[in-house]
């Protein structure tokens, strides 16, 4: 049960990093949309390949068009749904096992 127990941790962890990379990158991309920012450069492309899969499927579910894009706030507001909860969960069972 120890193997078992250290696995889970190992993944609770590394899916608690990858959500917070996820998160900043998510912000700043948000930011970054506010200047104008040149399609052709490598980071912005960077943080479009990373950003648009999940949020793409978010504008598409908001039933109203605004000028105001939410769809990065309510991204934001799955992935701390998620860390509190998957990732918290993961946690715990792993203390459990142990």
């Amino acid at each position: 049960m120890l193997i078992l127990a250290n696995f889970i941790g190992a993944v609770a962890t590394i899916l608690k990093i990858v959500v917070t990379i996820l998160m900043w990158l998510i912000i700043i991309s948000a930011l970054i949309s506010w200047v104008n920012p040149d399609p052709y450069n490598p980071i912005v492309q960077f943080l479009y390949r990373t950003t648009e899969p999940i949020l793409r499927p978010l504008r598409r579910v908001i039933p109203f068009r605004s000028p105001i894009d939410f769809s990065p706030m309510i991204a934001i507001l799955i992935l701390i749904f998620l860390r509190l909860f998957v990732v918290q969960s993961l946690v715990d069972l792993s203390l459990r096992l142990r």
